[in-house]
């Protein structure tokens, strides 16, 4: 495959081929399959995320999709950095101190990075194979208000190519308005390669999606959702959900850290019953 994927890459490097849009899409597909074999015969999701390092994925993005816009490459390249961004922090394993540990084994911890703040870290384990559970969270995510009570709606803006999009999320208001209506927008980049997938995101501007009357207007960011089958058992999938998140207005750190360590365990609650449906 590999000598193949070679000469269609060298066909389009040719000027009067690289105009050829359906030479460009062949040599993008090509690529995208061989990564995908790589990425299956690696021996656990380390080896995909060096790949992802690499930003093969966008080139073959760029390859693939009609001609993004000047904005529309700019959201990508977003999507990318908070993909990059998270990714960095999750591969760290150094400092991370438990902040909660639930009956079931859900656990969060959390880390001060100079650069970022306090970010927190989700480890579960969810009794669904991992198709069942990207769907929720990648294909049906305008549905997460229906099922998570801290979710008053997600809303998508845009789709851009095939892996991001804008969205606008409504928080709900905490028990007793203690943390009170915050909103998001957000870019959200969402990559699959053999048993691993990364939903990844970060704040965004987006001007047909001003500040809202009665939401105070928070930002997130890098955050992303790394799924993958548990080892030894493909009808279940290990979750990771790293969580950075500036609520904004004038609240004790103490009260926030509460909240979204409190955040991260109720989501798992609720996506179990979920899927459980």
């Amino acid at each position: 495959m590999l000598p193949a994927t070679s000469k269609l890459c060298a066909a389009i490097s040719y000027r009067h081929l690289r105009n050829m849009t359906g030479l460009r899409r062949q040599a993008a597909v090509a690529i995208s399959q061989e990564l995908s074999r790589l990425a299956c015969r690696s021996p656990g999701p380390s080896a995909w995320i060096h790949q992802v390092h690499r930003r093969s994925s966008l080139l073959s993005s760029r390859l693939e999709e009609k001609p993004f816009s000047e904005m529309e490459m700019s959201y990508i390249k977003q999507g990318e950095e908070a993909l990059q961004k998270s990714l960095r922090i999750l591969e760290d394993q150094d400092d991370w101190k438990t902040e909660t540990v639930a009956g079931n084994g859900d656990k969060v911890l959390s880390k001060v990075l100079p650069d970022v703040g306090k970010v927190f870290r989700l480890e579960v384990v969810v009794d669904q194979p991992l198709d069942t559970v990207y769907g929720e969270l990648v294909d049906n995510m305008e549905q997460m208000g229906d099922w998570n009570p801290n979710v008053k709606e997600v809303r998508i803006l845009e789709k851009i190519g095939k892996d991001t999009v804008i969205t606008h999320e409504k928080a709900a208001a905490t028990p007793g308005n203690i943390v009170g209506p915050r909103d998001f927008v957000s870019v959200r980049c969402s990559k699959r390669r053999g048993s691993t997938c990364v939903l990844a995101g970060m704040s965004t501007t987006y001007g047909a999606m001003p500040e809202q009357e009665g939401f105070i207007r928070a930002e997130n960011g890098p955050t992303c959702m790394v799924l993958r089958p548990l080892p030894g058992s493909p009808s279940q999938t290990r979750l990771t959900w790293l969580l950075s998140i500036d609520l904004k207005g004038w609240l004790p750190k103490s009260i926030i850290n509460q909240v979204l360590s409190r955040t991260q365990v109720d989501f798992a609650k609720h996506l179990r019953q979920r899927l459980a449906r």
